[in-house]
């Protein structure tokens, strides 16, 4: 694994702490975060989602995903791009914490 890899999964790790109001599960495991990337060692650049389209705590789960990439030793820049494509749907929630939301 190489230091931009090493980098992403940390990110990954820190967004675990990033708590979806509504579900009240992590944006990891409720499969809102599509896609985590470092580049240049330094530059974190992560694909999200929401659960649907003009959901009210879009702002605040967005700003809290870019909080917790800064938090990660090493990052100097986040680019946090918010997608539909494809929409969210609970069958990209992890299957540990699928049974406590009755999925």
């Amino acid at each position: 694994m190489n230091r931009d890899e090493d980098l992403a999964g940390q990110v990954r790790e820190a967004l675990k702490l990033v708590i979806d109001p509504e579900l009240g599960q992590n944006v990891v495991d409720l499969g809102m975060i599509y896609d985590v990337s470092v580049t240049d060692g330094c530059v974190a650049t992560i694909s999200m989602t929401t659960t649907t389209r003009g959901c009210p705590a879009t702002g605040f789960i967005r700003q809290a995903v870019e909080d917790r990439a800064w938090s990660v030793d090493g990052i100097e820049f986040v680019d946090v791009q918010l997608t539909y494509d494809p929409p969210w749907s609970s069958a990209r929630i992890a299957p540990e914490i699928a049974g406590l939301l009755g999925r």
